[in-house]
């Protein structure tokens, strides 16, 4: 029956088929259309970002569209939105002033900050001034061309009298140095120097916020033991892509007590891990070798250690936290609200905790076992809260702790998905928040008085995309789930401090974003933006279109988006490429409308129907299960879903050729596609490869080992080892029918080149034909050549799968500048 049901579903294709006519020509023209930079011209702000007041419910935010830009005040008790200024008033004014001419469209304000107790605006304008040229030292003075020369205007805005400021010549107030780590009570700052701690008071970080080479600065050491490999502060051995100069100050993680009377640090003893090195072969002027610590899949592990310092006698002891062998340790922070977060004022990085204890989590190598402990500050005794334990891993967010540290909302997977649960201080499970079929991601806010936790999720709603997240509203004792911001779209939200209000963004892939305002009940109060896409439309865009299929089970539905060409003709015949990221943290599948085309909608463009579709063992915002999917078989356990996925849509439309599919991915993705043409050699036609984890035993043992799995044996001595093994994709190089183009930057530092270099030595051992592109002086990210790298893979598309091998002239340079 299986037999008779392909053959009709074959002959059904190839009737289809015989009536499409396929694309034989690509279109350069279109692709050069919508280039990154070109978007970037046609459009601007796609959501609304709020600065909340700090004295009360209200908020200012800026838009961009292609009539420029404005800035607003909102009111949500009054339900009111208003200009701050008039931005033709305003660019006259400051014209006069500076005597550089701007208008309503082009005037360019920087640094824009609410002060004076929420009743003005501080905000600079750069401008440029010609200056007579500058002698160099020694140099014969002599006439020559003036120069430009910048200079920083300052202003500032009466918001009630709407009346502006030139404060240029005030002394302006500095802000904190990035290394200094200040006090809570704000009179001393901790930094880091020589990989040691050191400290200074108020006075004299003042001193150094006017010259920080100022000889007349005192500053006083906390640690004299630090080292490269096991540093207090710095840098050290952690990355390689800069030198570090350590007789600078440098920031020190460290995390005070609300008293400023102590202050906890972790410190790491990286001796145990091995160096990796990438050659930068640009470097002037010999290439330069770049040597960094990186710890591999199975190897030993850095050995961390909890640090709890008196500041006021200066003495340190370590915190006995031993529980797993290589374990890593993470002290919980307080939470920065959002006002304090949008304010340039400095915001103390404080524990969370009291001024008795504070807390950390610790988690095992194999990320199995999780603990939340407490220190007590007088004793330094450590204490186990809560043990989270799974089969696969396990994962956290951060604790939120209420009503005085007596409880705290946990984000748990126990029950295979992810929910809250309240708990007491002793850890103990008072009840569960959340409960069902869906996915919490965070808690956004808590009412401490009404007991209302406000958090964010997604799959909860019926017959709605289960990727779309949501605003919710519940009891803390679990009662009372009510859904906040309805309607068919994913959503993004920011809410208020006094969670009394929020912001909330929302789109799909086929519509436009806007942004609305709410109330903690639902309640719409106004639209306040749309995004102007009327520039991008006028050139021909078009929406993506959504679908869905079933994954190789027959059971599991999979969302995916479709790009077409903008001047998709329905009788023709168009090859099908995926653009695939295999997850386990993600997936390449977008929820929401995105500017950003160049794996998608742009490579569409050339004549191809470009899909993204999930798999499973992709996204962490489903179920555990389809999250873990893929546990203990990292390379394999999505090349099903894309293979059936496609064949689906090859059946679906009559447009879409079966016959002709390519993929193509970055990083994992890279490790994807490459294993999907090995694996699958006669189905995928083409593949684009780039910057692959082919051989996850030389990528990071983290990425690794978390959703791979790692083995935990212990000896009969008692000693700990961990044993990894995963396949690779040199072990399928022997398979390759297809057309491979292998991609990499030279010093990507991420994924080491090796990985795609060992599949090369692979495919040339077993005669193979494939294609490699290497980017000198490119990270995993590919730079300033990501332009260079987009018409190299149209080029190995077209010609593959198109049949077009007359590779159009790109101006590169001119598309970067455009």
């Amino acid at each position: 029956m299986k037999k008779l049901l392909l053959a009709i579903a074959l002959i059904a294709c190839s009737v289809g088929y015989a009536q499409q006519t396929p694309v034989t020509k690509a279109n350069y023209e279109l692709a050069e259309r919508f280039s990154a930079k070109k978007v970037g011209q046609m459009v601007f702000s796609t959501d609304v970002r709020p600065n909340w007041f700090k004295n009360s419910d209200k908020f200012w935010y800026t838009y961009k569209t292609t009539n420029g830009t404005e800035y607003y005040i909102v009111d949500p008790v009054a339900g009111t939105k208003k200009k701050i200024w008039d931005m033709g008033k305003l660019a006259a004014e400051i014209s006069a002033i500076t005597k550089d001419p701007f208008d309503a469209q082009h005037l360019p304000l920087q640094r824009l900050e609410l002060t004076d107790n929420d009743k003005a605006f501080t905000f600079e304008v750069r401008t440029s001034i010609m200056v007579p040229k500058k002698e160099k030292k020694g140099e014969k003075k002599r006439p020559g061309k003036p120069q430009k020369e910048n200079k920083v205007f300052r202003f500032k805005w009466d918001i009630a009298q709407g009346k502006l400021t030139d404060i240029t010549e005030q002394e302006k107030e500095k802000d904190y140095p990035r290394w200094a780590n200040v006090s809570p009570d704000g009179k001393y700052a901790i930094f880091g120097k020589n990989y040691n701690l050191w400290y200074m008071d108020m006075e004299n970080l003042k001193k150094a916020m006017e010259d920080e080479k100022d000889s007349t600065i005192v500053e006083h050491r906390l640690t004299t033991d630090g080292t490269k490999e096991f540093p207090y502060a710095g840098r050290g051995m952690y990355g390689g892509n800069h030198e570090e100069d350590t007789t600078k100050r440098t920031g020190a993680y460290v995390c005070w007590s609300p008293d400023s009377k102590h202050f906890a640090l972790t410190r790491n003893d990286m001796s145990n891990i091995k160096e990796l090195w990438v050659i930068d072969v640009l470097a002037n002027p010999r290439p330069k070798l770049e040597g960094y610590k990186y710890q591999m899949p199975g190897e030993p592990g850095p050995k961390e250690y909890l640090y709890l310092f008196n500041f006021e006698d200066k003495s340190s002891r370590t915190i006995d936290i031993a529980a797993f062998k290589d374990q890593s340790v993470s002290i919980e922070r307080k939470p920065v609200t959002i006002t304090e977060r949008t304010y340039m004022e400095y915001v103390p990085m404080q524990w969370l905790g009291d001024n008795s204890k504070f807390y950390f989590t610790r988690q095992s190598r194999d990320q199995k076992r999780v603990d939340l402990c407490s220190v007590d500050v007088a004793t330094g005794e450590c204490k186990t809260i809560l043990h989270e334990e799974l089969n696969t891993y396990v994962e956290t967010r951060e604790f939120v702790f209420l009503n005085n540290g007596s409880e705290f909302v946990h984000w748990s997977e126990r029950d295979g998905w992810a929910h809250l649960y309240l708990y007491g201080a002793d850890g103990t499970l008072k009840n569960q928040i959340t409960k069902g079929e869906f996915h919490v991601e965070n808690v956004v806010g808590i009412d401490e008085a009404k007991r209302v936790v406000y958090f964010t999720a997604c799959g909860r709603e019926k017959g709605i995309n289960p990727y779309y997240m949501y605003l919710y509203s519940a009891n803390l004792d679990g009662s009372n789930v009510k859904l906040l911001n309805k309607g068919d779209y994913d959503n993004k939200v920011n809410m208020s401090d006094d969670n009394r209000y929020f912001v909330n963004n929302y789109s799909r892939v086929d519509c436009t974003p806007k942004t609305s305002l709410y109330d903690n009940t639902g309640r719409k109060i106004m639209d306040l933006e749309e995004a102007d896409l009327s520039q991008l439309f006028a050139r021909g865009y078009k929406f993506p279109e959504i679908f869905t299929v079933k994954a190789g089970d027959g059971i599991t539905d999979l969302y995916g988006v479709m790009y077409k060409p903008f001047d998709f003709d329905s009788t023709k015949l168009y090859p099908i490429i995926e653009y695939v990221y295999p997850g386990p943290q993600t997936e390449a599948n977008n929820s929401s409308w995105s500017k950003g085309m160049d794996r998608v909608d742009r490579l569409a463009q050339l004549g191809f129907i470009v899909v993204t579709v999930g798999n499973r063992g992709g996204h962490p915002n489903r179920s555990k299960w389809y999250h873990n999917f893929g546990y203990g078989n990292l390379r394999d356990y999505g090349l099903e879903d894309k293979k059936v996925a496609v064949q689906q849509l090859a059946a679906r439309y009559p447009f879409i050729n079966g016959k002709k599919v390519g993929i193509h991915g970055h990083s994992g993705g890279g490790f994807m596609s490459t294993a999907a043409i090995l694996k699958y050699p006669d189905f995928f036609t083409a593949a684009v490869s780039c910057a692959g984890n082919h051989d996850n035993s030389i990528y990071n043992r983290w990425w690794s080992e978390q959703h791979h799995g790692v083995l935990e044996e212990v000896s009969e001595k008692g000693d700990t080892t961990f044993k990894y093994s995963i396949n690779t994709n040199q072990q399928l190089a022997r398979n390759l029918k297809g057309n491979l183009l292998l991609v990499h930057g030279d010093i990507d530092n991420n994924v080491h080149p090796g990985n795609t270099l060992r599949v090369v030595d692979a495919l040339i051992k077993a005669n193979k034909r494939f294609q490699m592109l290497i980017l000198p002086g490119q990270r995993h990210g590919f730079g300033n050549m990501t332009e260079y790298f987009f018409w190299r893979m149209a080029d190995h598309f077209c010609e593959y799968l198109i049949g077009d091998s007359e590779k159009e002239e790109i101006d590169i340079k001119q598309m970067n500048n455009n």
